[in-house]
């Protein structure tokens, strides 16, 4: 009696072993950088999303940039509260004032997830989510182990 066989042999299943598995070596990396390409989108959109509201407050406020101060909570206080024309930070005295809030909640690095404002002419940012020059109203994100600045 003759049968016909109906299995693979080991060559054939070798092949596609083989095959998928460069497959795979070749979209596997692709898909390792994602995680890093969304951080750098998500920080990109925050520093233009903050640095036009630095612009709108210092058009609101006679040219001067917000104070973003260094006193503990008080970081974007003057950012997230209202305030009037005399009122550059780091807290605003008056909740009834016409102008702001430019922000609604502190701003989060997506690279290290700290909202804290740091001097951008400081030296090492660790702990820091952002660096500011508050004489010019310029502000980066500080990257993830806070020994630099992201230049977006």
């Amino acid at each position: 009696m003759n049968r016909k066989k109906h299995a693979f042999t080991l060559v054939e299943i070798l092949i596609v072993v083989i095959i998928l598995g460069i497959l795979a070596a070749i979209v596997v990396p692709q898909f390792t950088n994602a995680g890093t390409d969304a951080r750098e989108s998500a920080t990109k959109a925050t520093l233009q999303m903050i640095r036009g509201q630095i612009e709108l407050f210092k058009v609101q406020h006679g040219e001067k940039p917000p104070n973003l101060g260094n006193n503990g909570q008080g970081y974007w206080k003057i950012m997230t509260g209202k305030s009037n024309t005399n009122e550059v930070g780091p807290s605003p005295g008056n909740a009834n004032g016409k102008f702001g809030p430019y922000l609604h909640t502190p701003p989060v690095n997506p690279f290290n997830g700290l909202t804290v404002v740091g001097n951008l002419n400081g030296g090492n940012q660790s702990g820091n989510g952002w660096a500011y020059d508050q004489n010019t109203g310029k502000i980066q994100a500080v990257n993830r182990n806070g020994s630099g600045l992201l230049s977006y």
